[in-house]
């Protein structure tokens, strides 16, 4: 067993809520926990979730690969650098929730950022732009809306598991101005997405609109595409008029 710190270990010990309190102590007992054992042991289908709600007690964590019991290569979390620590956590989120929620719908519209379509205020979340990991959320005790954004469930977990995979997160970098340059803090003025040099076109059809999106799946199968390719096909023929 590894030994940590005193501090290290009461501030894991003073984790009471339910989702962190398991990734921590399961972290303790057998020194990581995997993606799969967050899905299949303890139900948690957004282990990335599950890990922020752990670093969002100031308590750091690890990313790394590791070999699941089918040979496939899956996430992992472990403790980091228990000198790390943050001492002065985010205690007041969920209390805030709320609150900070009407303000962004107040001054933004009840959309997702990514997407950047309205949805029902029920699938929203609110997220940080810049991700706690390496911006925390310590700002002298107020909290701006423009520090925040609303994301719909698949928005979230798509800009988890993107930033957890750049390398501004996973080494010591953790530049706050790399993060408010990239698409998942301002999709729609950004410079790379992840310190990739990519750019993304999110796109939802609902309601009505789900018709279209059928159609053009088949047009895309009839003429052997992937639908992406299609779509872009279709936009480039548009430029080039």
């Amino acid at each position: 067993m590894t030994k940590y710190p005193k501090e290290f270990l009461e501030l894991c010990r003073s984790v009471t809520a339910k989702r962190p309190k398991t990734v921590i102590d399961h972290i303790l007992k057998h020194g990581h926990v995997t993606t799969e054992e967050l899905k299949d042991t303890y139900g948690y289908d957004h282990p990335p979730r599950a890990a922020r709600d752990v670093r969002e007690h100031g308590i750091p964590l690890e990313t790394f690969r590791v070999e699941a019991s089918n040979g496939r290569k899956i996430g992992a979390y472990r403790f980091g650098d228990p000198t790390k620590i943050r001492l002065k956590r985010f205690d007041g989120r969920t209390a805030l929730s709320k609150e900070l929620k009407e303000q962004l719908i107040a001054k933004y519209g009840c959309k997702c950022f990514i997407y950047l379509e309205e949805m029902d205020e029920r699938v929203l979340q609110i997220d940080h732009r810049v991700p706690y990991e390496v911006d925390g959320d310590d700002k002298g005790g107020t909290l701006d809306p423009e520090d925040f954004m609303l994301l719909c469930g698949s928005a979230n977990r798509a800009k988890s598991w993107s930033c957890e995979h750049c390398e501004n997160w996973t080494t010591t970098k953790k530049d706050k101005n790399v993060c408010l340059s990239c698409y998942w803090a301002y999709p729609e003025n950004y410079s790379h997405v992840a310190m990739k040099q990519v750019r993304r076109l999110d796109l939802i059809w609902e309601g009505e609109d789900v018709a279209e999106y059928a159609r053009l799946k088949e047009d895309a199968a009839s003429y052997g595409a992937s639908l992406p390719d299609f779509v872009k096909e279709i936009i480039r023929r548009q430029l080039e008029k």
